[in-house]
Parts: C-alpha cells; sequence; structure tokens
C-alpha cells in the first residue's frame, strides 16, 4: 500500500524531490529546466495543465532532438552541410525550388532515387549530405557511404562469407547515400556486388548518389554495358535528376577570395 504524500514541501524539499523523481522516471530535461520553468509559470501565472503541458513538450522537443542528432551521428556524414549554406546564386545550375521540394524528403518516404550529376566543386556532395541530413531531420534512417568504400566493403564481406549480412545492413537504412560514384572504374565482381545492393534497396528504400560523370560516361566505372544499363536504370526509376554543371564554383570562390586578399 502506498504511504501517503506529504502536503507543505519546502522549497528545498520539493526541488529535491523532483530531482530524484525525474532521475527515477529519466527525464534529464524536466530535471535541468525544471526550476527556470517554474519561475516562468509563476510570472505568467499559468494554470496547472499549462505548466505540465509546457513541461512535457520540453521533454518531448529535447528527445526529437537527441534522436535526430543520434540519427545524423549514425550516418557518418564525414562533414556537416546544410541547404541553407548552399550558395544558389554561385551555381545557377541548380533549381532552390527543385532542392527545396526535395528537402521535405517526400521522395524518401515514396523510396525514390536521386541523382545528383557534375563536375568537381559544383556542390554535389554538398546537396547529398544536406539532403541527407534533411531525411535524417525528418526521421529517417541514412546512411552516407564513397561508392568505393562501400565496394571494398561488399568485396571483403564476399571473402568472409558475411555478404548477406552486409547487403541486408544497407538494405535497412530508408536513404543511402553513394557519394563519388564514377570516379574509379570498378572491376566485375565489384559492380555486380554494388549492384546486389542497389536491387535489394529497389523500389523499397530510396539511393541517392553523387557522381561527375553522365550517365554515359559510366561504362568507364561499370565495364560491363548491360551491367551499366541495369545499374542507371535502378538509380533513375522514378527518381530525380540534378545536374550541377561543369563551372566549379568552389574554384571560383577561392580564386575569388585570393583576388579579394591581394586587393586588401
Amino acid at each position: 500500500m502506498m504511504s501517503p504524500r506529504k502536503r507543505g514541501l519546502t522549497e528545498e524539499a520539493a526541488g529535491a524531490s523532483i530531482d530524484q523523481a525525474c532521475r527515477m522516471l529519466r527525464l534529464p530535461s524536466i530535471r535541468q529546466q525544471f526550476g527556470d520553468l517554474a519561475d516562468a509559470a509563476a510570472r505568467d501565472q499559468m494554470s496547472y495543465r499549462a505548466f505540465l503541458a509546457e513541461l512535457l513538450m520540453t521533454e518531448c522537443d529535447d528527445r526529437a532532438r537527441r534522436r535526430s542528432e543520434r540519427r545524423i551521428k549514425a550516418a557518418a556524414f564525414p562533414r556537416e552541410k546544410s541547404l541553407r549554406a548552399f550558395d544558389f546564386d554561385a551555381n545557377p545550375n541548380v533549381d532552390p525550388a527543385t532542392v527545396n521540394t526535395l528537402a521535405t524528403c517526400e521522395w524518401v518516404k515514396k523510396s525514390e532515387p536521386l541523382c545528383l550529376i557534375g563536375d568537381s566543386g559544383t556542390g554535389k556532395s554538398h546537396l547529398l549530405i544536406a539532403l541527407g541530413t534533411e531525411a535524417a531531420l525528418h526521421g529517417f534512417r541514412v546512411r552516407y557511404v564513397l561508392a568505393t568504400k562501400l565496394v571494398n566493403e561488399l568485396v571483403e564481406a564476399a571473402d568472409e562469407k558475411q555478404l548477406s549480412k552486409t547487403i541486408a545492413r544497407y538494405g535497412r537504412v530508408d536513404l543511402l547515400c553513394i557519394d563519388e560514384l564514377g570516379y574509379m572504374e570498378l572491376d566485375r565482381r565489384g559492380a555486380e556486388l554494388l549492384f546486389q545492393v542497389l536491387t535489394e534497396r529497389e523500389e523499397k528504400n530510396s539511393v541517392a548518389i553523387a557522381s561527375n560523370e553522365s550517365f554515359s560516361g559510366w561504362t568507364k566505372t561499370f565495364t560491363d554495358p548491360r551491367l551499366c544499363a541495369a545499374i542507371v536504370d535502378r538509380l533513375t526509376l522514378n527518381g530525380a535528376i540534378i545536374e550541377t554543371g561543369t563551372d566549379s564554383y568552389r574554384l571560383a570562390h577561392t580564386k575569388a577570395q585570393g583576388e579579394q586578399n591581394k586587393a586588401s
């Protein structure tokens, strides 16, 4: 039988009880912010219900933030990139409206692919990471990987008879971001293993790739024409294609900074 609660606690005793209860119930945000929220509630003459709602929403918001942080960390992005930091004026080839539509992540929800095609320095990786980050913030499981790293991992897994497990692991994430596809030629075995990953994800989970080669040049990476055609088909079916162009705005920005430094 539960003992009755004591009324008329001192402020100090009440604070200690709240701290202990929050630890037991694992409510770290309420434990840390209760004092400030209680003072604000007293100033604003909030009702008990409104104050309770404020406490609970504070905990819920912080838990959502921590979940997003964990998803972003699990994605293994090499660096932070955001859509706000992308310079659309410097690269007129990229349509802001198209990118903003992609930022809603409906394409991830529908398991559609995305291809970012363009030369080095045109913002492919920036957009890939930024859109992957948006997907993580929207609650999707995301994984970023370089194409060569993925293929090497698949080859090692096949040698160690762990291929099915590795393909299943890459198949489970909602969005797989493959960067630098087309920078290096893949042998037939590596290309076939990559094809297995794409087949595992086809119409079930989204794939986003960034490549410095147009589709017509992918035969340099995938030397088997039929396999190349099959991979292109899986990466473009019902998907979005953004061509970032050939002019490196990163190089142009560096040159402009150099000229500015000389002038100053």
